[in-house]
């Protein structure tokens, strides 16, 4: 896993291997981060990362300049982890051991970006019912974007609030807005 562009372009990352993660793909997430590019100011958006693991997409963001960045997960390691790197590195992460769903039903923060990359052997409707709650709870900034990674094998495209779908090999990032 290594961050692909800012301050700390290049830099390899190492996380433990007893940690239940699969870290998004370094192709899927430099086009992942394409797409972004031409959208926001990096500098200016509040991210919230959901199902974090091992912070791999909340690095990339405040590698990029993201100064507002909010990773959630259940595992303590996980954020152990990201507590850990984020301080070596000169991160401001916040990261906090929570349910996502319990999350989602509590916070009071609004983000531009919403990443969520929940296990893949999810159900459908536990991947829609993040969608669900982000738009229920109006999480989302009105110009902002929730995008939930998934396998090939899951559709989320039935969601009112879907807009398309970007694959790259066997992953898949929808794409979800007003």
């Amino acid at each position: 896993m290594r961050i692909i562009s800012g301050k700390h372009k290049g830099r390899r990352l190492k996380a433990p291997k007893k940690l239940p993660v699969r870290p998004t793909t370094d192709m899927a997430k430099e086009s992942l981060f394409n797409i972004l590019n031409n959208t926001y100011y990096f500098d200016a958006i509040r991210v919230i990362d959901l199902f974090a693991g091992t912070g791999n997409i909340s690095f990339e963001f405040a590698s990029r300049g993201t100064k507002e960045i909010y990773a959630v997960d259940t595992f303590f390691g996980c954020i152990k982890y990201i507590n850990e790197t984020a301080k070596e590195l000169d991160l401001d992460i916040n990261a906090y051991k929570n349910d996502v769903y319990t999350f989602l039903e509590k916070t009071a923060l609004k983000a531009d970006v919403i990443f969520a990359d929940p296990p893949y052997d999810f159900e459908e409707e536990q991947f829609l019912k993040i969608a669900d709650l982000v738009f229920e709870k109006e999480i989302l900034q009105d110009e902002g974007v929730l995008i939930i990674e998934h396998s090939k094998h899951t559709d989320l495209t039935k969601h009112e609030k879907h807009s398309y779908d970007k694959r790259y090999g066997g992953n898949v990032f929808s794409f979800f807005e007003y």
